[in-house]
């Protein structure tokens, strides 16, 4: 394949392919604004549940965090089917603890908006609130990646909440 040189982004196909994604997983938009709800009420009182759900939504369109979350999903859909090639397969469908690159994928969203996403998701990577949990214990599919996911972006987000009402 040769390269296109006037390839333009595919902004609007990859946020429906990744909330798609989340969607044939059973996560909404509102299940990562309750996690992050959960994390950051405390914090900001005055913040509603439709100010986390908006600021999910603005998220999301983030470039940065769509890449990583289009590789995290289709490597759990890859695993699934078992189209990934050996170690690799088995490592990712184990969900293997040493593995580590589910998490770094995740890290990678996390930071976008500071130190608050990352240290939020390493508390929502021990805890893992919510829909969280749900994917981490699904006995059907390969969920590996998602779960992270699913937290980093609660975590930018609570880091992004954090800064707009500091």
């Amino acid at each position: 394949m040769v390269m296109n040189n006037n390839f333009k982004y595919p902004d609007t196909a990859a946020y429906k392919y990744v909330i798609d994604e989340l969607d044939a997983k059973g996560v909404r938009l509102s299940d990562i604004a309750q996690i992050t709800y959960g994390l950051q009420h405390k914090f900001l009182p005055d913040a509603t549940i439709a100010d986390y759900e908006a600021e999910v939504i603005n998220v999301m369109h983030k470039r940065e965090l769509l890449n990583n979350a289009m590789v995290a999903l289709q490597l759990d859909k890859l695993a699934t089917k078992g189209q990934l090639d050996e170690p690799l397969q088995s490592i990712v469908a184990n969900d293997v603890g040493v593995f580590g690159v589910d998490e770094t994928l995740a890290s990678g969203i996390a930071t976008l908006w500071g130190s608050i996403g990352i240290t939020n998701y390493g508390y929502i990577d021990r805890t893992k609130p919510g829909i969280i949990g749900k994917l981490d214990n699904n006995g059907t599919s390969v969920n590996t990646f998602i779960d992270d996911l699913v937290g980093a972006i609660a975590a930018a987000v609570a880091g992004k909440m954090a800064h707009k009402y500091a």
